[in-house]
């Protein structure tokens, strides 16, 4: 092959190469070009967030949020999966997306088979009436209403917030036929048709969420048994950062937290503002907008520090709320029998959360959120078990509806005496863990005695030790007096005898102390 060929291949191939690199790099170098010469020179990189249209994260993904985070720089993408968790999950791993909001209960049964891409950050809020059990009056009245009754069909979406709340109350008040088999358990793909089904009388029982709770409601012969407005720390939204996104880009979670709640308190100072912004999103009315807004409340810089994180200033109460709501969240999945152990790694739920990064915008302080001003009083978060409540006469307790009677096992008692043992107190202090999500519910102390017996003797011995379990709650764990009443009521209210049960059991069972939560009937 002569030189000339040669030669004229070798710059055929070298104009191909030429060709080829220009073809992979022209477009970056016109790329950089144009965001050099324009404003978009000034822009760091992309933030990328997937959510669902749930109103709680609306502020998160709002038009002033979007616009804090390009001024500081930072294009923010929102990015709607319609709830779908798993999916969720998979993409925080796999690093497709930065953040994912979710809640509690739906990253701990979503994330685990993904080894837990991310670290909890921040809690963006508490649903509070956004979802409720809501029945037919005539077939349930309330919880209890519920127990050892058959043919009560439930409609529910899975998997959504309001399932968990049938998961909490059938755990928390010992209602299986919340969650019923076969036939009975009605699916539905979202609130609305639940309600339907309700409504239509295709179903008894129906668990919702907003605007469907207020819809339902207007309707005579619908009664509300159960909403998260009178539940603490049960449905909780959190945002989560991808684990080694958050490792290498410290200041990035900061920015976008700062800005959040920058964000966040604009709006709580401008709630014309958040109504019409929201309003443009939904086009929805006025009145749905306000039934969106009251189910939910919104946890801000200094309640994540304080109530949530365990972070306060010297002589500033704090709470480790997350810890316990990880935890609480567990023991319902499990007891739900979506986990016969506990998921999370080595059990421990500081695994799950970071609060790194609110410890140091705490320290640095941000402007409208850290410690108030010389001479302000400083008010830091109180224990939902220690809610204060008016005082009621007789009167007042007996005009109360029931809610429900919470689990509790056997508050054991030796034969004849009124003391409270340690294996009694230690039932006590688990009831109480329970008791801790319903912190506006009253509580009646309901002693009970065997049917045998001198019935005089029965109904004082019955009084006595619903006493004691009255003063433990008021002594151990500050709990109102006002919130507490206790009844003897000897063997006046005996339990069902089981089918096949034996006298023996039987009368082992019938000396007892219930918790009976309690609301005023409105």
């Amino acid at each position: 092959m002569s030189r000339k060929i040669i030669g004229a291949l070798l710059l055929f191939i070298i104009g191909i190469i030429a060709i080829f690199l220009v073809w992979i790099f022209l477009p970056v170098f016109l790329d950089k070009y144009q965001a050099s010469t324009s404003d978009a020179v000034k822009t760091k990189g992309k933030i990328r967030i997937a959510m669902d249209n749930w109103v709680g994260y609306f502020p998160l993904r709002s038009p002033e949020m979007k616009s804090h985070m390009r001024r500081a720089g930072w294009i923010l993408i929102c990015e709607d999966d319609n709830a779908d968790y798993d999916a969720r999950m998979k993409r925080l791993k796999d690093g497709e997306i930065d953040f994912a909001v979710a809640t509690v209960d739906s990253y701990i049964l979503n994330a685990g088979k993904y080894d837990f891409p991310g670290i909890i950050v921040s809690v963006i809020d508490e649903s509070k009436g956004g979802d409720a059990i809501l029945a037919a009056k005539n077939k349930v009245q309330s919880l209890d209403d519920l127990k050892n009754k058959t043919g009560i069909r439930i409609a529910f979406t899975p998997d959504s917030p309001s399932h968990h709340l049938a998961k909490a109350a059938a755990d928390h008040f010992n209602v299986g036929e919340l969650l019923p088999a076969g036939d009975l358990r009605i699916h539905t793909e979202g609130s609305e048709v639940a309600r339907e089904k309700l409504l239509s009388g295709k179903a008894d029982v129906a668990i919702l969420w907003e605007p469907d709770v207020s819809r339902a409601l207007d309707h005579d012969g619908i009664v509300k048994i159960l909403g998260t407005e009178d539940t603490e720390r049960l449905i909780v939204d959190i945002l989560v950062a991808r684990r080694n996104y958050a490792q290498k880009n410290p200041e990035i979670v900061k920015q976008l937290l700062n800005n959040y709640f920058r964000v966040l308190k604009k709006y709580r100072e401008n709630p014309d503002l958040l109504r019409k912004h929201l309003k443009a999103e939904t086009k929805l009315p006025d009145d749905k907008i306000m039934s969106m807004l009251k189910g939910v409340k919104w946890e801000n810089f200094s309640e994540n520090c304080e109530k949530w994180f365990g972070i306060a200033g010297p002589g500033v109460f704090a709470d480790e709320g997350l810890i316990n709501t990880i935890q609480s969240t567990v023991k319902i999945l499990m007891n739900s029998g979506d986990f016969s152990r506990n998921p999370i790694p080595n059990d421990d739920p500081y695994r799950l959360t970071n609060s790194i990064f609110l410890e140091e915008l705490f320290s640095l302080g941000i402007s409208g959120f850290t410690s108030p001003g010389k001479g302000q009083k400083q008010v830091g978060a109180i224990d939902s078990i220690e809610t204060k409540f008016s005082r009621l006469d007789d009167r007042g307790w007996k005009s109360l509806k029931e809610v429900g009677t919470l689990k509790v096992d056997p508050i054991v008692f030796q034969h004849g005496t009124t003391e409270l043992g340690l294996f009694a107190k230690e039932v006590v202090d688990q009831a109480v863990e329970r008791l801790r999500h319903y912190p506006n519910f009253r509580v009646v102390i309901k002693g009970h005695t065997g049917t045998r017996g001198d019935k005089k003797e029965n109904l004082k011995l019955s009084q006595n030790r619903a006493d004691a379990v009255k003063r433990y709650l008021g002594i151990v764990y500050n709990i109102d007096s006002n919130r507490l009443r206790s009844i003897g009521l000897g063997g006046t209210e005996p339990l069902s005898r089981r089918p096949r049960e034996s006298k023996r059991a039987y009368e082992y069972r019938l000396p007892r102390v219930e918790l009976v939560l309690v609301r005023e009937d409105y």
